[in-house]
């Protein structure tokens, strides 16, 4: 157990008995009021994100919670196999755990996985990723002056909105965490 004043960004609490991620906590005291604090957490089950309010000095629970980095192998249809580079174990893993994530994960990438005893609770991709565009209308010169996009097809088959000078076999780098452009890569 603990109290409010262990609530931190990426502490994950029990909470109506589900496990939710602290994504914000904001201690405010206001005027003549109690002090509170104002949790914004994101339920590791679901991926809805909740607000709430804890009294200062509430008691809490905080869930244990182990974070190993793994290697993604391949997609055998039902589950996500990844091993465990250390030791070489392969485990599975719900493709629902990622997410839209699942999008810009490519063989052999390395992911953190959060474990909680044996049962896998959220994964997380690199904040960004470099992939090859492998289909996209041709870019013309000169169209770098205004902010309009176009949609591209990149290794993985997902789709991202890139400028409009950006071609086939371009490298980009992309946020996984929107799935936003971010740049054009130099190899």
């Amino acid at each position: 157990m603990g109290s409010t004043s262990d609530l931190r960004p990426g502490v994950v609490i029990k909470f109506n008995g589900e496990n939710c991620q602290v994504l914000e906590s904001e201690h405010r005291t206001p005027g003549n009021l109690r002090a509170f604090y104002q949790v914004k957490m994101r339920n590791l089950k679901t991926g809805k994100k909740l607000e709430n309010r804890f009294a200062s000095g509430e008691s809490i629970e905080i869930v244990r919670v182990e974070k190993r980095n793994y290697q993604y192998l391949y997609n055998d249809g039902q589950s996500l196999i990844f091993m465990n580079p250390e030791d070489y174990e392969q485990i599975p893993i719900d493709p629902a755990i990622l997410g839209d994530q699942i999008n810009f994960l490519r063989e052999n990438d390395e992911v953190s996985l959060s474990f909680e005893g044996t049962s896998c609770l959220s994964a997380e991709l690199p904040a960004s990723v470099n992939l090859l565009i492998t289909h996209t209308e041709p870019g013309l010169k000169g169209d770098t002056a205004t902010n309009v996009t176009k949609p591209a097809t990149v290794e993985t088959g997902a789709t991202v909105l890139v400028p409009l000078f950006i071609n086939e076999g371009d490298t980009i780098r992309v946020d996984t965490r929107n799935g936003s452009y971010m740049d054009r890569v130099k190899v």
